[in-house]
């Protein structure tokens, strides 16, 4: 962490000297039309950069220059040991480039600089060196086979792969995708969300001077209806990697069925639930977390805990520890090292949640806390954080992934009750469980259908664990070994001696 205060956050903010253009083969260029947009800060509303609109020309661009450097080898039959040296080496550029990455982070999309500087850019850095350490110790496989046959088993890059990658953490998402999928030896064509496109164009510089080859890594911002549809539809495009929301994911799908098949894996949306039972170890711990779980980052996160499941006997006693804990969260300057929540990310996603505050008013939910936009005068985009009780699971609030710092309670009696409520969802991203009951924690999390199952904690795990989610949430994983299946293909070679 750092000792800078606000006033010098302030100040480096006006010096920053901000790239918006796209990055192929090696070097900054503008989008073949010229088109461009505005990068407006959340925090102020003022206009940071204007950003490279790039289309399907700059796609067809940096595909071809993506193939031709993968075909000619000089990353993807690079020595593993040796694409691990130069991830390693990228990984230390990206924590000595720490604070402004963090600035820019903070800039474009509102997130608390503190929150930039302790969890996005370290987080993003150790993707990047896990996969690196990773690579030269995965082996491939002998078959068996009789004494006159040699079968290999083997893995190869898949070739190119495009990834597009969400607006809430848009570094580490992006290095969650790039550590795998470089280690790999693929080429990599980055769109980063034009909600925030700023950290991703800042590391190509980088990745070049790590000593990655030029065309390896291009990155493209733009619109997802040009430059990232142009990408899910080129049919030298191998593999497409994505986050975001599931309606997005799901247009994808359609767009690799109607070209070349490529592979597809998807993190989208998620509802997840945050169940506490009456025998949980730490009413006030639950309480707290439960509060971060829902205002960590404005809400903007995938596995927000958003539906806060709480067994009837406690809520009269749990329900005031959750409000106080949440007053807690304030709406403030981002780049106050002090704020631990900040603005929205744009003027639509500030109207979506109010939208949705709305729906809960008018579905008869009892607002607890919140509910309004606060600190207009600053030009920002900040709302308070909001607790609804009596809330049913059919409702609105409790149904859509709202994407903000809106919380539902809802009510349950029993075990059972309150696992049918948690799956009851088209999501399947993430769950906790809160008991001291070491039975009842891990039986109600074998029910739970969700990819990530936290238990008297939330947001727990780290590079070793695999990140995905079921159902409508998405496919394929991030993080751990398991990401490597993305970007590889398996070969069978059978040999007669």
């Amino acid at each position: 962490m750092t000792d800078l205060t606000l006033a010098d956050w302030q100040q480096r903010a006006r010096e920053l000297d901000i790239e918006g253009r796209a990055f192929i083969q090696g070097e900054y260029v503008d989008a073949l039309s010229r088109g461009r947009f505005d990068c407006v800060s959340p925090i102020d509303g003022r206009v940071l950069a204007q950003v490279a609109s790039c289309d399907a020309q700059d796609a067809e661009h940096a595909v071809a220059s993506a193939r031709e450097v993968f075909a000619a080898g000089l990353w993807s039959r690079l020595a593993p040991a040796r694409r691990k040296a130069i991830l390693i080496r990228f990984a230390d550029l990206l924590e000595a480039h720490g604070e402004e990455l963090a600035l820019l982070e903070t800039l474009d999309m509102g997130k608390p600089i503190g929150d930039a500087l302790a969890v996005d850019i370290p987080g993003a850095a150790r993707a990047l060196r896990w996969s690196g350490e990773a690579i030269d110790k995965v082996y491939d496989e002998v078959a068996p086979t009789p004494h006159d046959q040699l079968g290999l088993v083997t893995r190869e890059p898949v070739g190119v792969v495009a990834a597009i990658v969400p607006w809430n953490f848009p570094l580490m998402m992006a290095c969650w995708k790039l550590g795998p999928a470089l280690a790999t030896g693929n080429s990599v064509i980055l769109k980063p969300s034009e909600k925030s496109p700023l950290t991703a164009i800042r590391i190509a510089r980088l990745a070049i001077e790590a000593g990655i080859p030029a065309g390896v890594l291009n990155v493209l911002p733009g619109y997802g209806h040009t430059v990232g549809k142009a990408l899910a539809l080129h049919m030298d495009v191998d593999t497409l990697v994505f986050t975001g929301s599931t309606r997005v994911a799901k247009q994808l799908m359609i767009y690799a069925g109607e070209s070349n098949m490529k592979r597809v894996w998807l993190e989208a949306g998620g509802k997840s639930p945050n169940i506490v039972f009456a025998d949980a170890p730490d009413l006030y711990q639950a309480a707290e977390a439960a509060a971060s779980a829902i205002a960590f980052n404005q809400g903007e996160v995938c596995t927000a805990g958003s539906r806060l499941l709480v067994e009837s006997s406690i809520r009269e006693r749990f329900l005031p520890l959750l409000v106080e804990a949440l007053k807690a969260w304030k709406p403030g300057n981002p780049l106050d090292p002090a704020t631990n929540i900040g603005a929205l990310v744009d003027t639509q996603q500030l109207d979506t949640v109010l939208s949705y505050i709305e729906a809960g008013h008018a579905e008869g939910a009892t607002l607890l806390l919140g509910g309004k936009r606060t600190l207009e005068e600053t030009g920002g985009l900040y709302v308070e954080p909001t607790i609804f009780d009596g809330v049913d699971n059919a409702m609105k609030i409790a149904r859509e992934e709202i994407f903000g710092p809106v919380l539902s309670v809802i009510g349950f009696d029993t075990p059972e009750q309150a696992i049918a409520i948690a799956n009851d969802t088209q999501y399947g991203l993430a769950a906790a469980v809160w008991t001291a009951d070491l039975s009842k924690a891990l039986l109600t999390a074998r029910a739970l259908r969700a990819g990530s199952i936290w238990v008297n904690q939330y947001e727990g795990g780290d590079m070793t664990a695999p990140f995905g989610g079921f159902k409508q949430s998405g496919n394929g994983r991030d993080k751990s070994l398991h990401a490597f299946d993305k970007y590889t293909e398996l070969k069978a070679t059978w040999i007669k001696l």
